[in-house]
């Protein structure tokens, strides 16, 4: 652990020795802050790394294949969302409301498919049974991917 300090604890001001190539600025604290949000630091090679939490992380350990499907599709491909959701706080929300209803939406798909085109018996050949219910749920998955992930 580094430094601390609130958010506007520091302000930027030129070095006032211009020996000190490597250094750009220095860092003043202000000393009438009230700032209620404090943040720590980690040096990494000599670069103050903010040590940044959200609130969400518990909600982060009941997310499921689909949560984790649509948080890969936020950061690679709409990271902007991602960020200003992360930044928000609203990001483990989002990422449970879209696993819940991708799981229900997947129900509701693979009873269909089962009514459109019945399983074979599983008793009676169940290699047969075993390729439809896989084709079942990779049509199944296929659908919740573009209506509810990759959007």
């Amino acid at each position: 652990m580094g430094k601390g300090g609130c958010l506007c604890q520091w302000e930027l001001k030129a070095p006032t020795d211009r020996s000190q190539s490597d250094c750009v600025h220095e860092q003043v604290a202000k000393a009438d802050c009230e700032c209620p949000i404090y943040i720590t630091y980690t040096n990494v090679n000599g670069y103050l790394i903010p040590n940044l939490t959200y609130k969400s992380g518990e909600q982060m350990e009941q997310l499921g294949k689909y949560g984790f499907l649509r948080r890969d599709y936020l950061k690679n491909y709409r990271n902007s969302t991602y960020q200003v959701m992360l930044l928000q706080d609203t990001i483990g929300e989002h990422l449970l409301e879209v696993d819940k209803a991708a799981r229900e939406r997947e129900e509701v798909i693979l009873k269909q498919l089962e009514e459109k085109e019945p399983l074979p018996d599983k008793e009676k050949n169940q290699m047969a049974w075993v390729r439809a219910a896989n084709q079942h749920r990779a049509i199944a998955e296929e659908i919740i991917l573009k209506e509810l992930i990759y959007v």
